[in-house]
């Protein structure tokens, strides 16, 4: 793992690290944070790459002249319980110590989960009151939040010249199989499961009616990747459109991130898709979605076509709350 300071282009990638961690707010624009860390020379935002370069954690640190505060602290879903939170903020910290910091000072929200991280670090919960006021007007609470997502249309016009999919060495068995006319109840937590930390919404807001009548269309296949006998992730393809064929969903539970698993499944369904003579095969990704799901496409041979960018409600809604 490399730790270093932002650059240029690492700002969408770092968007959508916060983004997945659910540390975003409508009240705080992530853009114009990096900007203001990056320009002053008391405050800097860190992040973590993998050995691909894909950004797997984060840290924004600042000296007040006082104290120094982290924000922003960010581990990628995939990624946790591997010490990469500890490692960036010990590297957050020996920064502020080089600034001339003596104490680092954090708040979190009573009741969240992370406390339990900052305690093993060392950090000690001590008698004070917090108090805010708001300078401006903050977004009224029965808004729904709204995000600005970037989609990105790729499509591929030959088959890859590579040989056939080839499953990765893995200690447990693997099979793929198509799931016949799946009911609403086993689509829907293939669904949940693979695509709730990248905020899947849209097949949750259709009735049970309206989906099935899609997944259980002829000219629709869910394919399940079973890892050991347990659903590992799946890919949908969708024939329905006369000499196309789309990648509607595709990707893997968290739990099997990292095994290989995510590119044999893809070379599977690509193989699949060409197997019926399309004219072309398209998909499309967006800036909710895993950092790397962008380059993995392109990687296996999609080459981007269009983009389009839209303002969403929040699908975590429920989950937000004031930092």
């Amino acid at each position: 793992m490399n730790i270093r300071p932002i650059e240029d282009g690492d700002t969408e990638n770092v968007v959508a690290l916060w983004r997945a961690c659910d540390l975003l707010r409508p009240w705080n624009d992530p853009h114009a944070d990096i900007a203001r860390a990056r320009a002053a020379p008391q405050s800097e935002v860190f992040v973590m790459t993998a050995d691909d370069g894909t950004i797997v954690a984060s840290a924004m640190v600042g000296d007040d002249g006082h104290r120094g505060w982290p924000y922003y602290v960010a581990v990628s879903p995939d990624r946790r319980d591997e010490g990469l939170g500890k490692a960036i903020m010990a590297h957050a910290e020996n920064w502020l110590k080089s600034q001339g910091a003596t104490k680092v000072n954090l708040m979190i929200r009573s009741g969240n989960p992370v406390q339990a991280f900052y305690d093993k670090a060392g950090y000690q919960v001590e008698d004070r009151i917090v108090m805010a006021k708001w300078l401006v007007e903050p977004p009224a609470r029965d808004e729904p939040p709204q995000l600005d997502v970037t989609i990105t249309y790729l499509e591929m016009r030959k088959q890859p010249s590579r040989g056939p999919a080839r499953p990765p060495r893995l200690t447990e068995k693997l099979a793929l199989m198509r799931a016949e006319r799946p009911t609403a109840g086993f689509y829907r937590y293939l669904y949940n499961a693979v695509g709730e930390p990248w905020r899947w919404y849209e097949r949750n807001q259709l009735s049970d009616e309206e989906l099935a009548a899609i997944v259980q269309d002829e000219l629709v296949e869910v394919c399940v990747l079973y890892y050991g006998g347990t659903p590992a992730g799946y890919a949908e393809l969708d024939f329905r459109q006369k000499g196309e064929v789309e990648l509607a969903y595709f990707g893997l539970i968290p739990d099997y991130i990292g095994l290989g698993l995510g590119q044999y499944l893809l070379d599977w369904a690509i193989d699949s898709a060409w197997s019926r003579h399309p004219e072309r095969l398209w998909v499309n990704t967006c800036t909710l979605d895993h950092p790397a799901a962008l380059p993995i496409y392109q990687k296996a041979g999609f080459v981007p076509y269009d983009q389009e960018a839209i303002r969403i409600p929040d699908p975590r809604t429920d989950a937000q709350s004031t930092k």
